[in-house]
């Protein structure tokens, strides 16, 4: 039998597993606009916000970088590397970092280039 424990399935996708729904929780809690004729300068030049507050072109972004830099930290604990080979440690943590950053930009550009 081997004496090895088995390594906890998400060990190094806990910040992508609970970020992700939390990063998009607050969207949709936002109710931020989604098309370009919703807009407040629709047919016209300048810059609005997709947010009912401006601040959120801000903040939204900078919990998106927040989250995947949890991820990237997740990725150097002892724990997420515990039992594992360094191939498959290698394959988790850019799987965890590319669908964390790919996620990001999917849930957040969108609303930061609506209406511009």
């Amino acid at each position: 039998m081997d004496d090895r424990a088995r390594p906890p399935l998400l060990a190094g996708f806990w910040s992508f597993v609970v970020g992700g729904p939390v990063l998009a929780a607050v969207i949709v809690a936002l109710n931020p606009i989604t098309s370009q004729e919703d807009c407040p300068n629709y047919g016209a030049s300048g810059n609005a916000s997709a947010f009912a507050d401006p601040v959120w072109d801000l903040y939204l972004p900078l919990m998106a970088l927040v989250w995947i830099t949890f991820v990237f930290v997740e990725q150097i604990l002892p724990v997420t590397r515990r039992h594992r080979s360094r191939s498959v440690r290698a394959a988790r943590a850019v799987a965890a970092l590319v669908l964390a950053v790919v996620g990001s930009c999917c849930l957040v550009v969108p609303l930061g280039i609506v209406c511009r």
